[in-house]
């Protein structure tokens, strides 16, 4: 099975195609790794063959034969579990003590700006085109920047593959606006640099502001794809 996440969609309410996300990892220990962030660290490491100083405290033969027997290790592209494996990465956050704790403790630690390291673009097998975070390792590894340049860095690489995505999905598709949803963006640094980014490009930015811009407003959003298609999900006879 396949954990989606950091999905780009083109469309309107009861007509969205996938045309965009994130080069996809797994996640050892499957939901676990949601409140254990060196669970993700260790999967980015592992997936691109880097070597983490850190790594041997948790890496388990064990955890090791499952990841690569594919054993309790779901493919996942969600951006939220990246920025768990970077904070573990950092070496601020092994542990979650509470949801979102790693992202907002990597999200503490930015100052400033940061040259963006480019992330590779390309399509799949299925036409998707997938941002690829591989370079995005070595770089939080870099013992030559603080971990303060290392953060932000790598919001602003993250910022700047998601612009690279929309132009690219502009390039096929008549894109005016881009609405920018999911709990990532509860994260200020990304939003705003994101947002920056697409409208030097073109783009209107839509940002949620009635309702969250999380999984709370998930309900609302199947109410209004339940109007736009009613044929589709009618219950009943």
């Amino acid at each position: 099975r396949s954990l989606w996440g950091g999905e780009a969609l083109f469309g309107r309410p009861g007509d969205w195609r996938r045309v965009a996300s994130f080069r996809p990892f797994r996640l050892p220990g499957g939901e676990r790794a949601a409140a254990q962030p060196w669970r993700s660290a260790l999967s980015l490491c592992w997936e691109t063959r880097t070597a983490w100083p850190a790594g041997d405290a948790f890496a388990d033969p064990r955890l090791r034969q499952a990841f690569d027997e594919r054993v309790n290790a779901p493919l996942t592209s969600a951006v939220g579990r990246r920025f768990d494996g970077a904070a573990a990465l950092l070496g601020i956050c092994a542990y979650a003590g509470f949801e979102g704790e790693a992202p907002m403790r990597l999200e503490a630690l930015c100052r400033g700006a940061a040259q963006p390291v480019a992330l590779p673009l390309a399509r799949d097998s299925h036409g998707i085109l997938r941002s690829d975070w591989a370079p995005l390792v070595p770089a939080l590894l870099d013992p030559g920047l603080s971990r303060n340049e290392r953060a932000t860095q790598f919001h602003e690489s993250l910022a700047a593959a998601l612009c690279a995505q929309a132009r690219a999905v502009r390039q096929e598709f008549p894109v005016r606006r881009v609405g920018l949803c999911g709990g990532v963006f509860q994260n200020r640094v990304l939003t705003e640099r994101a947002a920056a980014l697409l409208r030097a490009a073109g783009f209107e930015v839509l940002i949620p502001s009635r309702l969250p811009v999380g999984d709370a407003a998930i309900s609302f959003g199947q109410l209004i794809e339940g109007a736009a298609s009613p044929a589709r999900y009618r219950v009943g006879p």
